[in-house]
């Protein structure tokens, strides 16, 4: 027997909330078979817009309409985080599947009373982390683990950009944190998944950041040795918008990468100019695909909700170890 409930046919998903994110989901998921796409929002003319631009098959004007409708086993949750949590209790408890946005939810001790109720109603719950599933990240463990560097002593992550802090991510009650929390998760899911293990970390915050906080930085010790170092922030100018350098230094050579994924050099006992791909370079439809096809089996998606709860235990003790 499957460890969840399978769904056969067409999978009909209703997203909870019509903004931006939502949109970027609905775009991808036009592109897939056997997918209905349904839309609810408080602002029935939001859905009706939302409907008629992504193909929906139908609207809901509250939430709670999508998740108790009979035609709806996969519910989308794209409102802000302080909703996230509710909104998972409600769905699964009804019996639906979800897929819930990052960040996730505002505690990491959030994910057992989740993964309870999953377990008691069947029913899947994935955390939306796509950078999990980026070909540059999974093109880079292969080079790491192919020992082409010697010994690995220093990683370095540059994930500064410039970014407007508005709407509720200005608000920490409904962000549930800052630039780290909101953002920076993806980075810390990131460099927990380089085949090495996150032991122990340490946040800084510079001065003058605003609350809430808009740059960390993040030192973490790795079990295996090595050290990392993670700078995310929204305050920094970068080169059209977003292009940055990230290295790893090694005992015979170093590893040289371009933070979003567009090219990976090595140098070391071989030299190699890599190109993960850019054709899904955010790692998105990569995810979708894996929640489509767990959601068909009945069973896991690749990243696990232990993963997205482990993501967040480190994002919580970078803030509580934080010094500025």
């Amino acid at each position: 027997m499957s460890t969840y409930k399978k769904i056969d046919g067409q999978v009909r998903i209703a997203f909870l909330g019509c903004g931006v994110i939502a949109s970027k989901h609905a775009s991808r998921l036009n592109s897939f078979a056997g997918i209905d796409l349904y839309f609810a929002s408080r602002n029935e003319i939001k859905a009706k817009e939302y409907a008629a631009k992504y193909k929906g098959k139908g609207i809901f004007s509250s939430y709670a309409a999508a998740i108790q409708s009979p035609d709806i086993a996969v519910v989308f949750i794209c409102t802000p985080p302080d909703s996230h949590l509710a909104l998972s209790i409600e769905a699964m408890t009804a019996g639906k599947h979800v897929i819930c946005e990052k960040p996730s939810f505002f505690h990491s001790t959030d994910f057992d009373m989740i993964d309870k109720l999953r377990r008691e109603k069947r029913v899947q719950l994935f955390i939306a982390e796509n950078y999990y599933y980026k070909p540059a990240l999974k093109k880079l463990r292969e080079v790491m683990a192919a020992d082409l560097i010697g010994d690995i002593k220093f990683l370095f992550f540059n994930a500064t950009k410039s970014q407007e802090v508005s709407n509720w991510r200005a608000d920490a009650s409904t962000a549930g944190g800052g630039a780290l929390f909101e953002g920076g998760v993806h980075w810390i899911n990131y460099i927990s998944n380089l085949g090495l293990t996150i032991q122990d970390v340490t946040g800084f915050q510079p001065l003058n950041t605003g609350k809430p906080e808009r740059s960390m930085q993040v030192v973490a010790k790795y079990a295996e040795g090595p050290i990392g170092t993670l700078i995310y922030s929204w305050e920094v100018n970068t080169l059209f918008g977003g292009l940055r350098k990230s290295r790893i230094f090694g005992s015979k050579g170093s590893i040289t990468l371009e933070s979003n994924g567009l090219y990976i050099f090595v140098r070391g006992k071989k030299w190699k100019l890599l190109f993960p791909g850019i054709a899904d370079i955010s790692g998105s439809k990569a995810m979708l695909t894996d929640f489509i096809n767990a959601l068909r089996s009945g069973e896991d998606a690749a990243f696990s909700l232990q993963m997205a709860k482990r993501d967040l235990e480190i994002v919580e003790q970078a803030y509580h170890t934080s010094i500025s």
